[in-house]
């Protein structure tokens, strides 16, 4: 697609859980492969590992944990979404994976995740959207054996992570957007790791190590493509309160600074996560 025109031609529809994962899920696990990877690394997932993975949405890493651990261990995906949930268990068949059991249950209710039985749990990018993350922090310390570890991704500082922040950022040109509340659920309620180890500390974990790694989510060759990605991540309704000429405006907007920062590249939206390790107290 071309700026020219009135616009860039984008779908506005609204994507629901299981639509936006089944659009998008098969390019964000692509490009977070290696995110996955690492946690799984540093977690000391290996064969015969018993996993727990919180909040395992379309199923990363859960299925990652699945393949390193087979064929004796086993791994427990907890996800609050029957429909991203039914996703995940698809994925898991067509790989012919069986050492997998998805479970529909929420990570916070104490009687949903089982206790003393696991080597490791994993929770990608989950724990910030979780209304009690501290609840899910102390079943995963109940979860684990004596000697067992917790490895969890978190998106860094807002300015360093574009993919959210940059199409927000050229949105406030054309209306007032609300304020980051760090406190609430939502990508940065673990920016600071301050935050981070206060909490863990509370469940009783210790951090051991922080690494940081820049993810790409999302990559295209398309401005339309990009965004209606981008629309669907959030900004659906923000931008329908919108005029259709402003809406155009930032549409071109976005893809502008995209292709400028890309340059001869595709264009690519992403930012910086923390990886955490915790230990039991």
């Amino acid at each position: 697609m071309t700026l020219s025109g009135v616009g860039i031609v984008a779908d506005r529809k609204v994507l629901g859980p299981d639509e936006f994962f089944r659009k998008y899920e098969p390019v964000e696990s692509r490009l977070t492969a290696a995110l996955s990877e690492r946690m799984l690394d540093l977690a000391g997932i290996g064969q015969g590992s018993r996993v727990l993975d919180l909040a395992t949405g379309p199923g990363e890493p859960a299925l990652r944990a699945a393949q390193r651990v087979a064929p004796d261990g086993s791994v427990v995906g907890l996800e609050l979404d029957n429909q991203v949930l039914s996703l995940a268990r698809e994925k898991a068949r067509q790989a012919g994976i069986s050492n997998l059991d998805i479970r529909l249950a929420d990570a916070t209710a104490a009687h949903q995740v089982p206790s003393n039985s696991f080597d490791a749990v994993t929770i990608r990018w989950g724990l910030m959207y979780m209304a009690s993350p501290v609840a899910a922090l102390l079943n995963a310390h109940q979860a684990l054996l004596p000697r067992g570890v917790l490895v969890a991704a978190l998106w860094a500082e807002p300015e360093r992570v574009p993919y959210y922040t940059l199409p927000r950022d050229l949105l406030s040109r054309y209306r007032a957007l609300p304020a980051i509340d760090p406190q609430a659920p939502g990508p940065f309620r673990y920016a600071e790791l301050e935050q981070i180890t206060r909490d863990f500390a509370v469940a009783g974990f210790s951090l051991d190590h922080v690494e940081e790694m820049q993810v790409t989510v999302f990559e295209s060759e398309s401005d339309a493509e990009m965004v209606e990605w981008v629309r669907a991540v959030g900004l659906t309704r923000l931008l329908n309160e919108l005029s259709e000429d402003d809406q155009h405006a930032w549409e071109r907007d976005l893809a502008s600074e995209l292709r400028r920062i890309a340059g001869k590249e595709l264009l690519r939206l992403g930012g910086v996560t923390r990886i955490v390790r915790a230990r039991r107290g």
